[in-house]
């Protein structure tokens, strides 16, 4: 069966960033399962999967465009200590939940720390990054009806309920 809309999909990769290093992996884990077409994955990854077969090999770099998106610099922003809990406890590289003026939930990091503020970016942590993945398509099955309702797969490597 060739990956296509709907189709479950369990791979093992490995991404890398252009200097080679290992940004995330499978290896020691179970594959990981999407679904395709339902924005599970980034979109450069979906597309170079599309018409893959069990046991193919898929090596291919993804342009910021088509992964986390390129970095928006009006994402950062510098925010006075005392708005947080405990702000002596603030690191760099803690991760905290915020409202957007929509009312949308997103992630910050925070990336710089001094007596008086601390700077906090909302872009994604791979936002500008080249993404470079080796790809094992492990197996490619029809989708449960419930996965199909959900958007996502069920059970080892996907969503669990």
């Amino acid at each position: 069966m060739q990956i296509s809309t709907n189709s479950v999909v369990l791979i093992d990769y490995t991404l890398t960033n252009d200097q080679g290093k290992v940004i995330d992996t499978s290896s020691g884990r179970e594959p990981l399962a999407y679904l395709q077409g339902h924005q599970n994955i980034i979109s450069g990854l979906e597309s170079a999967l599309e018409g893959k077969s069990a046991g193919d090999r898929v090596q291919v770099s993804i342009a910021p465009a088509d992964g986390y998106g390129e970095r928006d610099e009006s994402l950062s922003q510098s925010v006075p200590r005392q708005m947080f809990e405990d702000a002596d406890k603030v690191i760099v590289g803690m991760q905290f939940h915020t409202m957007t003026e929509q009312g949308q939930q997103q992630v910050v990091t925070v990336t710089a720390v001094d007596a008086e503020n601390v700077t906090v970016d909302a872009n994604h942590p791979l936002a500008g990054e080249t993404l470079n993945f080796d790809v094992t398509v492990v197996e490619v099955r029809e989708p449960l009806p419930e996965e199909l309702e959900h958007g996502h797969v069920h059970g080892p490597g996907g969503h669990h309920h």
